[in-house]
């Protein structure tokens, strides 16, 4: 990983370099494995190096955190009905874990950077444009149609299940769920 991060660093670009080496230790061990000086010796620069671009891990892991709200808010805008918003959801955190583990993490994070706060932002607004129109309480829509794309992709990668999908994928069987969702809803059982 040295060389690939090295490489970066010497055309000029350290920060991509230190982001580039945040996201293998995140995807590898977590967020929590994640040390500024650990991250300057894989790229091969003194240890206050990253300091210069992010001044702390909170810093880095926000800029982490900004990239994958971009990145998401952009998946999202690809979208072409509410649930292939969801299924563009599960995608993007199986695309991008280690931002994923990071972005929803606010004890790890900033709160009052810019970056951020704007790149979270978009990607609310993709989440209530997708939902617009649809019954009276939009907050409520929003709130039940993030939470059922951000628990399966949670417990997707956590490897929970993995049992449960049996080899399926994960997309498939996202939209096979929300299929069965909004069927139950529309026909509710009588009793």
């Amino acid at each position: 990983m040295t060389v690939t991060t090295e490489r970066a660093y010497h055309h000029g670009d350290l920060r991509r370099a230190i982001l580039t080496a945040a996201l293998d230790v995140i995807a590898a061990d977590g967020p929590t494995a994640l040390s500024l000086r650990d991250l300057a010796r894989r790229a091969g620069v003194s240890h206050a190096a990253p300091a210069h671009h992010f001044k702390d891990r909170a810093g880095l892991l926000t800029a982490i955190a900004a990239e994958g709200h971009g990145l998401l808010a952009a998946a999202l805008g690809e979208a072409e009905s509410l649930r292939d918003l969801g299924v563009q959801y599960v995608r993007f955190a199986a695309a991008y874990p280690a931002h994923f583990q990071v972005m929803f993490r606010p004890e790890l994070l900033r709160p009052d950077d810019q970056e951020l706060a704007a790149a979270r932002e978009r990607t609310r607004n993709q989440l209530h444009t997708a939902v617009t129109g649809r019954g009276a309480d939009q907050a409520t829509a929003v709130m039940a149609a993030w939470s059922m794309a951000h628990g399966f992709a949670t417990l997707l990668l956590s490897r929970n299940l993995d049992g449960l999908l049996d080899g399926r994928d994960p997309e498939q069987a996202f939209l096979a769920l929300t299929n069965e969702l909004f069927q139950s809803a529309a026909n509710p059982a009588t009793g």
